[in-house]
């Protein structure tokens, strides 16, 4: 197949971030677009995601996963569509997503699982968040581990983003009572207008332990931790007895090196009979596909909505993570760098 370009734009990790990754860690370099041998595909990117977690996927400091390495493309999910193919699972023309990094094109080889996006119903974009990793990690925490019962009050943390808007729909359609925590009267206005809480806390605003209480009368059964920190805490005092508080980011700590020094939870774990339980979504892929399934059916029903925030052009991607803990963003982070 003739390509309309021949050289490679690649983001990659030039220094080791302490902290949150700036743009200064990233340059952007051109290299040849590979050549596809047997067995391999060839995937033109055409959405790149941004995601909170980047930051520990960059860290030296340990993690889930190993840490990009200095010189390599910055991990990332994509979509993108097949160009080029010598593999017989997979067309030109398919769209794809997986882990193909900030880059224009990625060499696919044959042991790597890329998923069809079969929705063509809705737009390829939403397989990077809420028909993606995003979506998967709002359903499967909150159902399998949160397990919100009708009538319960269901608290998250970080609301307007794209797991925690999630989060609190689904908790919605089972019935319960929500409230989401955000940062800024704008997003906490989101959370209401876009998202559907029941009501919502501005963590910036004065007098937000205030609010949160007010917002809990009935306490907390579930609360969805996007955060840690100062937010987390205020939540923990308000537990039920039998309370499930799932861990799924810690977005509020600047460095676990040396580790922070707050609040003790565990008086409050063993007076109300509460369970904490964290999780990363990537090891429970058998989960997704009934996650993405439930969840497309939800938007088409008009249940789930989502908002996405897409910038034009690769030379957004080094400045893209540290944005998003300016909270820059409302929606869902992309980079669009080609058109589907």
């Amino acid at each position: 197949m003739i390509l309309k370009n021949t050289m490679n734009r690649q983001v990659v990790l030039v220094s080791r971030p302490d902290g949150i990754p700036q743009a200064s860690d990233f340059a952007i370099l051109q290299t040849p677009i590979p050549a596809v041998a047997d067995g391999q595909v060839l995937v033109r990117n055409i959405y790149l995601s941004v995601e909170p977690a980047m930051r520990g996927w960059v860290s030296a400091v340990r993690n889930y996963s190993e840490p990009v390495a200095i010189g390599a493309v910055m991990r990332s999910f994509t979509v993108g569509r097949v160009v080029e193919s010598r593999n017989p699972g997979y067309r030109v023309g398919d769209h794809v997503t997986g882990l193909l990094g900030w880059q224009d094109y990625a060499l696919v080889d044959a042991a790597v699982v890329l998923r069809k996006i079969d929705a063509t119903d809705l737009p390829v974009s939403t397989a990077l968040g809420v028909l993606g990793i995003n979506g998967a990690t709002a359903h499967y925490g909150l159902l399998a581990l949160g397990t919100p019962k009708a009538g319960e009050t269901v608290v998250v943390s970080t609301a307007a983003g794209s797991v925690g808007s999630c989060v609190g729909q689904i908790a919605a359609i089972k019935g319960c009572r929500t409230v989401g925590i955000a940062g800024g009267a704008r997003k906490a206005g989101l959370c209401r207008s876009a998202f559907g809480f029941d009501a919502t806390v501005d963590y910036k605003a004065d007098g937000w332990q205030q609010a949160l209480a007010a917002a809990c009368p009935q306490g907390v059964d579930v609360y969805f931790d996007n955060t840690a920190g100062p937010i987390s805490d205020a939540v923990m005092e308000r537990l039920n007895v039998g309370a499930r508080v799932v861990v799924c980011g810690t977005a509020s700590v600047p460095s676990w090196d040396p580790a922070p020094i707050g609040p003790r939870v565990e008086r409050h774990l063993l007076v109300k009979r509460a369970r904490m339980q964290g999780f990363v979504i990537f090891d429970h892929a058998d989960q997704h596909e009934a996650a993405y399934r439930d969840i497309a059916a939800w938007i088409r029903a008009g249940k789930v909505k989502y908002l996405e925030d897409v910038q034009q052009g690769i030379e957004h991607a080094p400045d893209a993570i540290a944005g998003l803990y300016r909270g820059d963003n409302l929606g869902k982070r992309l980079i669009h760098i080609d058109q589907a």
